[in-house]
């Protein structure tokens, strides 16, 4: 006859903390599965009906339903395992990552880990675990603007409120310029794409003209107003702002969302604007051209129709933006803006003080 098993008896709490175990997402599998094996021990369900339903043998399901009796929720866990004993110590680590920070390499701009295993005497696989751990990456680096906008904080209170909260009866738009698109072909065809192997291209290729986007994002629908010029000038900006007059209901007011760019307040465009009192301008502070969402658009537009593209000239270019534009506005979607004016602001305050202090602290 088998022996009878153990009946488990569990409080509301610890089936509770079970059943999150169980089906949160980031549980280890081994200890949703134990977790879900003691759930069903508690319904009183017997190894070999366990064993099955797991998918695993009586065995198993003895063990862990022992090592729940013996320490609860904790007997779950995994123990300690042996293993070689620990040959890097503490002050070792420390000292990486002061040098790695305080420090550069003679004749270099930065640590790579054969070097930095050179000036440690350690070896390059444990200056590679060192920085993985504490998060280093010395190969690396990215490029910050601070804005030295003095209306910095009303343009982005301005801004984002017209992305948050537009005006009713009224139309924002997003405008900026993409200048210098140069239409490319490979001097070579591409290699299509095969199962294990990836596009190929050759790196030289022939220049056939340039051409500039200017584009009118509208930030309720995601319909896009857009021309190609040859020239990116005041005169050829307000020719598509002609084209915007055309293309948007002449009952609405227009809020129009610039940069700073020389091109857009010249005194012929700015008598423009005079002349039609429903456009609203609203600029960008200085150096923050990510508050204008048509920027966004046009990384999509690099990334899906001009990055990998070969057009043999800028007529052949003008005509894929062209239909790029209109994909488009075939099923337009918008750009949903989740940040407020006080978050970002915050975000920048706290970058610029922690800026500040490592320019203190370098000076010092």
């Amino acid at each position: 006859m088998p022996r009878r098993a153990i009946p488990i008896v569990l409080s509301p709490e610890e089936r509770q903390c079970l059943a999150g175990l169980a089906r949160r997402r980031r549980s280890a599998r081994s200890i949703a599965f134990r977790a879900r094996l003691i759930l069903a021990a508690a319904q009183g369900k017997s190894n070999e009906h366990i064993a099955a339903l797991m998918r695993c043998n009586n065995h198993t399901v003895g063990s862990w339903r022992r090592r729940f009796l013996a320490k609860r929720i904790e007997g779950l866990m995994d123990e300690p395992r042996p293993g070689a004993a620990r040959t890097i110590s503490d002050q070792q680590v420390e000292a990486v990552v002061t040098a790695t920070l305080e420090r550069t390499p003679a004749a270099a701009t930065h640590w790579s880990t054969r070097l930095m295993a050179a000036h440690m005497g350690l070896t390059q696989s444990t200056i590679s675990r060192i920085w993985r751990a504490v998060g280093l990456q010395p190969h690396r680096q990215e490029g910050f603007v601070l804005s030295k906008d003095p209306l910095l904080i009303e343009k982005v209170r301005d801004i984002v409120g017209l992305y948050m909260s537009p005006p009713v009866n009224a139309l924002v738009l997003c405008v900026d310029e993409k200048s210098q698109i140069q239409a490319l072909s490979r001097s070579q065809p591409l290699l299509p794409m095969r199962p294990g192997q990836a596009e190929r291209k050759t790196p030289d290729y022939l220049r056939h003209g340039t051409t500039s986007l200017f584009a009118a994002l509208e930030v309720a629908t995601g319909r896009v107003i857009g021309k190609c010029y040859r020239r990116h000038r005041s005169g050829e900006f307000r020719q598509f702002l002609d084209h915007v007059e055309a293309n948007v209901p002449p009952e609405l007011d227009v809020h129009v969302i610039l940069d700073n760019y020389a091109t857009h307040k010249t005194a012929m465009i700015g008598r423009w604007f005079a002349k039609r009192p429903r456009y609203h301008l609203h600029f960008t502070p200085t150096h923050g051209s990510w508050l204008n969402q048509v920027e966004r658009w046009f990384a999509l537009l690099s990334a899906r129709q001009i990055k990998r593209s070969s057009h043999q000239s800028v007529r052949a270019l003008e005509a894929a933006i062209k239909a790029f534009i209109c994909h488009n506005n075939q099923t337009p979607k918008p750009f949903c803006w989740v940040k407020t004016a006080d978050e970002i602001l915050s975000s920048i305050a706290r970058f610029a003080t922690s800026t500040l202090r490592y320019h203190i602290a370098d000076n010092q």
